[in-house]
């Protein structure tokens, strides 16, 4: 049997553990991509309300965030992905299909994991 540092296997789940938050993170964006673009059976309007606030920075579909007592509603679907959702560029915002969303997604991923990262191999 081939014996490994416990630093090595904790390292492992850290790496899947932000594997499995980056691969949810982009299916609850793509999510909502498809239920703006009418694409999936749920109604964009009938989970979210666009903000009205004009001096927002990013994109011009920014979801407006209500105030949340209860947890029930707080870890809600709807809730959850308004951060994420705001978060993206006007180019992504903007597709015209899912594959091109999901190429933005993708692009925006390797520009913020490049910022952290350095590629000077």
């Amino acid at each position: 049997m081939h014996w490994k540092p416990s630093c090595c296997r904790d390292l492992r789940r850290k790496n899947l553990r932000q594997y499995i938050d980056e691969a949810r993170d982009q299916l609850l964006k793509l999510e909502v991509f498809k239920m703006y673009a009418g694409l999936s059976i749920l109604k964009f309007d009938s989970l979210f309300e666009v903000s009205n606030n004009s001096r927002t920075r990013g994109h011009s579909l920014k979801l407006a965030k209500h105030r949340c007592r209860l947890d029930l509603r707080k870890f809600f679907f709807a809730e959850r992905v308004i951060d994420r959702w705001n978060s993206l560029d006007q180019q992504a915002v903007n597709s015209s299909s899912l594959n091109s969303f999901k190429s933005a997604l993708t692009r925006t991923r390797r520009a913020k994991m490049g910022f952290f990262m350095d590629h000077s191999d």
